[in-house]
């Protein structure tokens, strides 16, 4: 027996696939245990033992960001550099001048 072409195709695979989990999805929820009675507190959110409906905390990522562009920059200007050929010498100028703009970032970014 041979698979018709058109199950190859990706979206016509993604799609019968998507199918079959939901069928065996809905097959299956009989088989799901269900609590009976008053659940209590678990329907209550948990927040490490903190009762989150008289307050709520929010973090500050103030401090968060310039690092995490600081380490997507460095690791993006390693991948540029480290897979550039250094045979060709246009190459290695595009290099220099990418780890440049990237200093200029970096000077940019932790500026105060």
């Amino acid at each position: 027996m041979s698979i018709p072409i058109l199950l190859l195709v990706p979206p016509v695979a993604l799609t019968l696939l998507v199918f079959v989990v939901w069928a065996l999805s809905a097959a299956t929820i009989p088989l799901a245990f269900r609590r009976k009675g008053p659940r209590g507190a678990l329907d209550k959110p948990y927040a490490g033992g903190e009762d989150v409906e008289k307050h709520r905390f929010q973090p500050d990522y103030s401090e968060f960001f310039p690092f995490a562009f600081f380490f997507t920059i460095l690791h993006v200007v390693t991948l540029i550099v480290a897979t550039s050929p250094a045979r060709i010498m246009g190459s290695v100028a595009f290099a220099v001048i990418y780890v440049l703009g990237a200093l200029l970032a970096l000077f940019i970014l932790f500026r105060r």
